[in-house]
């Protein structure tokens, strides 16, 4: 166990010993919950409550310019009224900035991040000259970064640098796993399956992806596979467009000794047009379908889900 995972694995360890299911659902205090936020939480909500097992609630209000305590107190007030209860106190991710600092500076001193300097347009024209004229190669956080600043010189030994964009070392991060291939379990695309990647392919199709921005401490992928860990998540349910995150995310939790969770991508909601919801778009918030006398039970046969589940 890596002293950086250490501060997860108490609770995740009797997890996984006592065999309890345990989801979560994890918005952020950014704008008002929609239609998609109701179904996915309870996806996760539901899968917890017909397991005999806990579901929980994390407010992921790391980045600071763009949460409210407002869109908090909407948070709670939503999920109470569409029936949603949690087993224990909410987690904060402005809590555990501490938690994420020391993770990265773990990372650092095994030489697993590196400091990047480089803007957007830098990084779009060093991915594109080698093959001018043709799309950059794009990942889960976009355009695949083209390495420009891990080649600088630096040693674990010296400290690690602030407000800075610091890297993961794809390779560095395979080669300290020692992964050919990257798996996870998936219970969301009908039949459980066993999903697995070539380790090679995360070098070309996602690499050194940022584990944390200039202006805040941490990313989403440190974030929410700490957080994960801390929590002792066995079943993470999440939306459909987050499944490519989940590949960094198993060589994350591998880096850190933690366990590895099953996966539920569900499908997404969508408009008329097709287009995933946005927090945008109001005309689909919770609340405005409360205000129009709407029911629970109304917005989970919208989202197809039927009228509410028994709860043991």
């Amino acid at each position: 166990m890596t002293e950086a995972g250490k501060e997860a694995a108490p609770e995740s360890l009797r997890a996984a010993e006592d065999m309890t299911l345990v989801t979560r659902f994890a918005p952020s205090p950014t704008g008002p919950l929609h239609l998609g936020h109701a179904f996915s939480a309870w996806m996760a909500h539901d899968l917890a409550r017909s397991a005999g097992g806990h579901f929980l609630l994390r407010i992921e209000d790391i980045d600071r310019t763009r949460s409210r305590e407002s869109w908090e107190r909407a948070i709670y007030e939503d999920l109470a009224w569409l029936g949603i209860r949690w087993d224990a106190p909410p987690m904060r991710q402005s809590d555990r900035l501490g938690v994420y600092d020391d993770a990265l500076r773990w990372l650092w001193a095994e030489g697993l991040i590196y400091a990047c300097s480089c803007s957007r347009r830098d990084i779009v024209a060093a991915a594109s000259a080698p093959q001018e004229g043709a799309e950059p190669q794009r990942g889960p956080d976009g355009i695949v970064y083209p390495g420009t600043c891990r080649a600088f010189a630096r040693t674990p030994a010296s400290p690690m640098p602030q407000h800075t964009a610091l890297r993961l070392d794809m390779r560095a991060a395979l080669e300290r796993i020692g992964a050919d291939t990257i798996s996870f379990d998936e219970i969301g695309r009908g039949q459980p399956q066993r999903r697995r990647r070539p380790a090679k392919d995360m070098l070309e199709q996602v690499g050194d992806v940022v584990l944390s921005r200039r202006d805040f401490p941490g990313s989403y992928h440190l974030s929410v596979v700490l957080d994960d860990g801390a929590q002792g998540i066995t079943h993470i349910v999440r939306g459909e467009d987050l499944g490519e995150a989940t590949w960094i995310h198993r060589v994350l939790q591998d880096l850190f000794s933690l366990p590895r969770p099953v996966y539920h991508h569900h499908r997404l909601i969508r408009d008329p047009e097709g287009r995933r919801l946005a927090k945008r778009d109001d005309a689909r918030a919770i609340s405005a379908y409360r205000n129009d006398g709407l029911s629970p039970d109304d917005l989970r046969k919208l989202v197809g889900l039927g009228g509410s589940p028994a709860v043991p």
